[in-house]
């Protein structure tokens, strides 16, 4: 039975708007495990840090994210540490993520990599909305096989994905992944295809496509011990996808492709 042993939804709410030139936040709602770190502000770019009180996301969990990025603000979101999904008995762990973009500004949904412990459940659902053209996003995922130097590959009970993207009215990307190591082998030709640890990046449209294209296949061809593609979508944004046997591999590589946009 699905249950939420705790009671009630652990929340993060954050708006980010444009004032003097800075990219502030001017409106911060949590709940406990979660706090945010004092922003700082890089490359014309603030960045926010999620901390958490609790040792992982367990049995029962819920959680609820919302992110508000006013016109022509530019926030990063990342998080303190990998997201450790423990064991579950019964039911399973739920977070829903709502993103909202204005115009002309940019959101950067750049989290720690996920692990599921064995026999751990965990259901993520995001929704992102972008107001047109000039509103801009990046979201990067890292998802392990789970504690593999403790023979614990893939041995979770589920893991489900659900994205959705819009620009204005009009969905630009769905990526619906469910993982049930149980129904089907996780390391064949279709998935992971032997590796252990798989980002997966999406990043709106570059006024420089060509450019970017030949740049992040540059930054995967150079790395040897990855094995991924970028495709170009129909209305011009990017998803991309690589395997790796280390998650710090993927946290590296991720980052150089992030720095392109």
């Amino acid at each position: 039975m699905d249950i939420n042993k705790f009671g009630k939804t652990s929340y993060l709410y954050l708006t980010a708007e444009l004032k003097d030139n800075k990219t502030l936040l001017t409106d911060i709602k949590f709940s406990a495990p979660y706090k945010i770190m004092q922003p700082f502000i890089k490359d014309n770019k603030t960045k926010v840090i999620l901390l958490s009180a609790s040792a992982g996301i367990m049995e029962g969990d819920r959680q609820e994210f919302h992110f508000e990025v006013k016109n022509g603000a530019n926030l990063e979101f990342n998080s303190q540490s990998y997201d450790k999904i423990h064991k579950m008995y019964t039911g399973c762990a739920k977070r829903k993520v709502y993103v909202y973009v204005e115009k002309n500004a940019n959101f950067c949904f750049n989290p720690q990599p996920t692990i599921p412990f064995k026999d751990s459940a965990f259901e993520n659902t995001m929704k992102i909305y972008l107001d047109d053209e000039t509103a801009s996003f990046q979201m990067s995922e890292i998802f392990s096989c789970g504690r593999y130097m403790r023979n614990e590959c893939f041995a979770y009970r589920h893991y489900y994905n659900y994205v959705e993207i819009y620009r204005g009215d009009k969905l630009i990307y769905r990526d619906n992944t469910k993982y049930i190591p149980k129904l089907f082998s996780m390391s064949s030709l279709g998935m992971y295809e032997g590796y252990t640890h798989l980002a997966n990046i999406f990043i709106s449209k570059s006024n420089n496509t060509n450019i970017f294209l030949e740049e992040v296949n540059k930054l995967l061809n150079e790395c040897d011990a990855v094995d991924g593609g970028i495709t170009e979508l129909i209305n011009g944004d990017f998803s991309i996808r690589i395997f790796a046997f280390r998650a710090q591999i993927l946290e590296d590589l991720t980052k150089k492709i992030l720095s392109l946009c």
